[in-house]
């Protein structure tokens, strides 16, 4: 296989640091303001984004995270009176979150904080030309990697009862 371009190699860089860097600072604003996660963060805002209630399963589809690490942060949002879960009315197989009054006001009190990490770090370095021209490019290249099977339909490996390698489901 062919090695990266020094053009396709320089903007991988770049991202992955403009990434990090952005995720850390807003990592940093979310644990002072709220004790809150950015995967914490990001469950809260999508279900108040989706009038208060998803499945586990639609969440793990919205989220790149683990199931496992999804199920854990979500215990703890539930812990914490941040969200409630429960069976679905309509398949028992399925965990239904929902979004509690307390949820809302902690996502309410942190969102201005984040709304300014963003501003800061992300769109002050840009002209008005840059940010549809940045969208556009993050559009096709998050659209691009997201036609790919939700990571929540992948096949969950088993360990095998002597405690060897990972099994696939039978």
């Amino acid at each position: 296989m062919a090695a990266l371009e020094p053009a396709q190699l320089n903007a991988y860089f770049a991202l992955m640091e403009a990434v990090s860097l952005l995720q850390h600072r807003v990592e940093q604003q979310l644990r002072a303001e709220g004790d809150l996660s950015w995967v914490q963060f990001q469950l809260l805002a999508r279900l108040a984004d989706a009038d208060g209630e998803l499945s586990m399963t639609d969440l793990a589809d919205g989220v790149v995270y683990s199931r496992s690490g999804l199920t854990y942060q979500a215990a703890l949002l539930d812990k914490a009176g941040l969200v409630r879960r429960g069976p679905s009315p309509d398949d028992e197989r399925s965990t239904l979150v929902t979004i509690t009054d307390q949820g809302r006001e902690l996502l309410a009190r942190v969102l201005p904080g984040h709304i300014e990490v963003a501003r800061d770090m992300l769109f002050a370095p840009l002209s008005g030309d840059d940010l549809p021209q940045l969208g556009d490019i993050m559009t096709r290249v998050r659209d691009h990697m997201r036609a790919q099977p939700p990571r929540s339909a992948a096949p969950r490996r088993r360990r095998s009862r002597d405690g060897g390698q990972d099994q696939p489901p039978r």
